[in-house]
C-alpha cells in the first residue's frame, strides 16, 4: 500500500506500483467503442499509460492535453490514458479538446486493473477511483518508468516519461557495432 494525499490530507492505495525493470502486468480495459483493449493489443509497441482519478477535474484535464501535446512527435508510441471514466465521456472530452494523439481507455469494467498496478484508491473521498500515475513500457512490454504522483491535485513529471520512452527509441551507439 502507498501513502499519497489529496489536499494535504493521506490516502491509500490498493498496492504499490509495478517495478521498472519487470514486466507490466496484463490488463484488459474498455475502450470507447465498448470493446476491450488488452496489454497484448499494445504488444510491439512502446506505451505511456497516464493513469488518473476522472477527466472531470482541472489537473486530470490538463494532464491529457499536455502529454498530447508533449507525444505529438512520437508517431511510434501509443499515449493511452486510463481513468474510470466512462468510455462515451472520455470520448467526448478529447473530442471536444481535439486531442488527437490519446487513445482513451476506462477501467469502469476491469476493476483488476487499478489492482494490478497498485493504483486503486481504498479510502478518502475518492474511494474506488485511479491515482495519478504514469507507467512507460518499453515495444517488449517492460515497464521502463514509473511515477505515483504524491499529491493527487498535482500533475507528473512529463519529462521523466517523455524522456524514459525517447531513449528507447535511440539505439545506443554501442548497439551499432
Amino acid at each position: 500500500m502507498a501513502t499519497i494525499t489529496l489536499n494535504g490530507h493521506p490516502t491509500h492505495t490498493c498496492g504499490e506500483l509495478p517495478l521498472v525493470g519487470h514486466a507490466t502486468p496484463p490488463f484488459t480495459l474498455t475502450r470507447k467503442d465498448l470493446s476491450d483493449l488488452s496489454s497484448v493489443d499494445l504488444e510491439g509497441q512502446r506505451v505511456i499509460l497516464s493513469i488518473f482519478p476522472s477527466l472531470d477535474t482541472s489537473t486530470c484535464a490538463e494532464s491529457v492535453r499536455k502529454f498530447n501535446h508533449l507525444t505529438a512527435d512520437l508517431q511510434d508510441a501509443v499515449l493511452l490514458c486510463v481513468s474510470m471514466d466512462l468510455p462515451f465521456a472520455q470520448s467526448q472530452f478529447c473530442g471536444s479538446e481535439h486531442l488527437e494523439r490519446v487513445v482513451t481507455a476506462s477501467a469502469f469494467r476491469h476493476l483488476e486493473f487499478g489492482t494490478a498496478f497498485g493504483l486503486t484508491l481504498i479510502d478518502g473521498p475518492m474511494r474506488g477511483l485511479l491515482a495519478r500515475a504514469v507507467v512507460a513500457l518499453d515495444e517488449n512490454g517492460t515497464i521502463v518508468h514509473t511515477e505515483l504522483v504524491p499529491e493527487l491535485t498535482r500533475e507528473p513529471d512529463y519529462d521523466l516519461a517523455i524522456h524514459a520512452i525517447r531513449n528507447r527509441h535511440h539505439p545506443c551507439p554501442e548497439d551499432a557495432l
